[in-house]
């Protein structure tokens, strides 16, 4: 009854609800997990976080010195066999052992800083 109402009021239906609402959280996962890395300079955006079960993202926007913005998107896909790596949509290749550990470091940080400070639960 709640959903029809809200879906009255806002002019969405309860899918697009859904829907809209996933993903202000990943927004909100990734601007946390860009902080994983450290602090965040003030000429840079940085996102990191996971798209589904098998899927790591990691965004970074930056301002040259001549005001240039540049851009690099990786993105990670965990495999049975390996974790493919892809930037800026080229082509997939396989990372070394010590990038896999790298990663998994920084996918347990990110998630225990997700669900302490996003959802509220300690890790």
């Amino acid at each position: 009854m709640i959903n029809k109402l809200l879906a009255l009021i806002t002019g969405q239906s309860t899918t697009q609800q859904h829907i809209d609402a996933h993903r202000q959280l990943i927004r909100t996962e990734a601007r946390i997990g860009g902080q994983v890395f450290g602090p965040i300079p003030d000429n840079r955006r940085r996102e990191f976080f996971c798209l589904d079960k098998n899927t790591w993202i990691w965004h970074e926007e930056w301002s040259e010195d001549n005001g240039q913005r540049q851009s690099r998107t990786t993105r990670y896909d965990v495999r049975p066999t390996g974790i493919l790596k892809a930037q800026n949509n080229g082509t997939y290749h396989m990372i070394s052992a010590e990038e896999a550990e790298n990663l998994y470091g920084a996918a347990r940080v990110y998630k225990e800083r997700v669900l302490s400070e996003l959802y509220g639960v300690a890790a």
